[in-house]
């Protein structure tokens, strides 16, 4: 039980060294306590690597990282083969050594790339991904730049930098406008489609000048995205009206002047009427329109009026209820305290629990569960849950409702074990490339953690979701069958005892 304690702890601390963005400080693992307990040192090492992977270490050193995969899986087989335990010691022994060479590469990387890692930080977040093919070959040109850190080749690295971090500035920048901009040029097309340059050209022009000033201001102002935001706002705004001015005036050529004048008279008595005012169509239109604008005002008056009044009253009610809270104010603390003292007794009683029936509630979860829908098995002291039936629509990652029984079951697995840490683990096959498989199952990872969150099942703080792509097949891609069983969602359970 005490080695057993140990190596938690150490799985824990480890996590915590390996967490962080991708421009972050790569922190190295503790020493590895020993133990004589093959599987728990092959499990600890997996932890190191998935939380290596989460720091992308996978991306700064891929050369070094994927050797240390390598070994972790040759060490895998031989424990399963029976090997004897020198030659399994030795392939963990070397896994750790590559691990430990791919950390130190990682943190030399972000120290000479960093100007190269923000920007495709910063392009990533913009939505650069979606354009697959000039994404694609920003991400070659930066593994190139990590293959010649991890290589020592420190001085072509760093000429090449400059020219990787601008195709990365040029795809954050095509993104924002895009995105800042895309609903509204979808509106002036269609203007356009039904005869706006004819049609309404003085609005026509108007809208085209202010979508040039907000497309400058994006080029040389792509961080200020309140004001962008703004700007954005009102070119939409003159998009659509652009829309609904061409089709009022194809409407209005149409109609013969009388008509258009008694739709206008029309559309101000309504107004009048609805104000309470007087029957003024007897009057010039211009004087029907002074008429409502009068009473609008006031209107706005009076309600500036009754406003300021709630005001008033408001500061009074605060001040006496400042007063009240100070009185009040020690017993509170003192109840507060013992609220925090009771929910820390109550969260040392659960996780003491959770650890004491861990091998009972493994054997419940299971009963969740047909072996078509999912596999669920142990992995040192967490519980893992594989959902082979999960679907997700090819290339998307949105959750149907034909997933929702399967997620169901996943959650009430999950509260089984009370408020446990949890990882949403995304795989994908090998079909499309490398950079899309990771980036669409961290998507479909992501979505399941939202899924979890939105259903009350955990804090988002609770859950870490992880994509890997097609780097972990559990079977091959040659196939249908193969490529449908890597086509899969890993629920993994940290017990309160671990997390603790």
């Amino acid at each position: 039980m005490l080695i057993r304690k140990k190596i938690v702890i150490m799985v824990v601390l480890t996590a915590f060294c390996f967490l962080g963005p991708l421009a972050g400080s790569t922190v190295q693992a503790e020493p590895f306590q020993t133990t004589d307990n093959l599987t728990v040192q092959i499990n600890w090492l997996e932890h190191n690597l998935s939380n290596a992977r989460m720091d992308h270490v996978d991306i700064l050193s891929p050369t070094q990282f994927a050797k240390a995969e390598e070994f972790l899986n040759k060490a895998k087989k031989r424990l399963e083969r029976g090997d004897s335990p020198a030659k399994i010691i030795n392939e963990i022994s070397r896994a750790q050594t590559e691990l430990k060479d791919a950390t130190e590469s990682s943190r030399l990387a972000k120290a000479e790339l960093s100007d190269v890692i923000k920007a495709r930080e910063m392009a990533r977040t913009a939505g650069a991904t979606s354009y697959e093919q000039d994404y694609a070959k920003a991400e070659r040109k930066f593994l190139d730049l990590t293959e010649a850190v991890e290589k020592d080749k420190i001085t072509r690295a760093r000429k090449k930098a400059p020219q990787v971090a601008d195709l990365y500035r040029e795809l954050e920048l095509r993104a924002i406008k895009e995105q800042t901009l895309g609903e509204a040029r979808v509106l002036i097309k269609q203007a356009e489609k039904e005869g706006a340059r004819k049609l309404a050209p003085k609005t026509y022009a108007i809208v085209q000048k202010e979508l040039k000033e907000v497309d400058g201001f994006i080029t040389k102002n792509r961080y200020q995205k309140l004001k962008m935001h703004n700007m954005a706002s009102e070119a939409l705004l003159q998009a659509g009206r652009l829309l609904q001015v061409t089709r009022q005036t194809k409407t209005i050529k149409t109609m013969k002047p009388e008509h258009i004048t008694l739709w206008v008279e029309g559309i101000l008595h309504d107004t009048a009427n609805k104000l309470g005012t007087a029957d003024m169509r007897d009057q010039p239109l211009g004087t029907q329109v002074e008429n409502i604008m009068g009473s609008i005002d006031a209107l706005q008056q009076d309600q500036r009026f009754l406003v300021n009044k709630v005001k008033d009253q408001q500061t009074e009610m605060e001040a006496m209820t400042e007063q009240i809270a100070s009185l009040e104010n020690q017993t509170q603390k003192e109840k507060a305290a013992k609220k925090r003292l009771a929910a820390e007794q109550e969260a040392i009683a659960k996780r003491l629990e959770a650890e004491r029936r861990f091998n009972q509630l493994f054997t419940k979860v299971r009963t969740y569960f047909s072996p078509e829908e999912a596999e669920v098995y142990k992995q040192g002291s967490e519980l893992v849950i594989r959902l082979k039936a999960i679907q997700f629509p090819v290339g998307k990652d949105v959750i149907m409702p034909g997933n929702y029984s399967l997620l169901s079951k996943a959650q009430r697995a999950i509260r089984t074990f009370g408020q446990p840490n949890l990882v949403i683990e995304g795989h994908t096959d090998s079909t499309g490339s490398d950079v899309n498989n990771q980036h669409l199952s961290q998507r479909r990872a992501e979505s399941v953690r939202a899924y979890l969150v939105a259903n009350g099942t955990l804090p988002m703080d609770k859950i870490i979701a992880v994509g890997y792509g097609s780097k972990r097949p559990l079977a091959s891609n040659k196939t249908e069958k193969g490529r449908a069983i890597n086509r899969r969602i890993d629920v993994i359970i940290k017990t309160q005892a671990e997390a603790g």
